[in-house]
């Protein structure tokens, strides 16, 4: 279990970049709140992308029997046993297929549109899924990328 922990979240570490903040003039405390706020926000990252994967591919696949939302997977539970979700999931597919980078930008989507009324969801998340079979791989990824960074921002405390 600790290889596939280390391996996802070292994968998705590599694969996601940290979010930039701009430097102005400010005073050391503010630097040191902004460089705690960076390295909190980086240590997300992989852990909401795992989470928005494997809350995505287990509402489709329904490998676990348990209707998981995205926060909890985050604040709640261990790394190691998310991943172990996640891999599980996947089955055979790996972590970088385009089949796992679907389900981080399904999840993550679901998170920014779920506060829509039902009949408004619907529509957006079947247009993403149209989506998602036009775009090539690398805008996928640039977009997860960035929808997983601003998600991020909600859980850094």
């Amino acid at each position: 279990m600790k290889k596939i922990t280390l391996f996802c979240f070292a994968t998705l570490t590599s694969l996601l970049t940290p979010l930039c903040l701009a430097q102005g003039s400010v005073d050391n405390d503010e630097k040191a709140q902004q460089q705690a706020f960076i390295a909190k926000h980086q240590a997300l990252l992989p852990v909401v992308a795992v989470a928005d994967m494997f809350f995505a591919c287990n509402r489709q696949r329904h490998t676990d029997s348990y209707d998981y939302q995205i926060a909890d997977l985050v604040n709640k539970m261990d790394k190691g046993q998310l991943a172990e979700k996640l891999s599980n999931c996947l089955g055979t597919e790996s972590l970088q297929s385009d089949t796992a980078l679907n389900f981080g930008l399904i999840g993550c989507f679901h998170s920014q549109m779920i506060s829509l009324d039902q009949k408004k969801y619907d529509e957006k998340m079947s247009e993403l899924e149209l989506l998602l079979v036009k775009l090539p791989r690398e805008q996928r990824q640039k977009t997860l990328t960035k929808c997983v960074s601003e998600q991020a921002l909600y859980f850094v405390k």
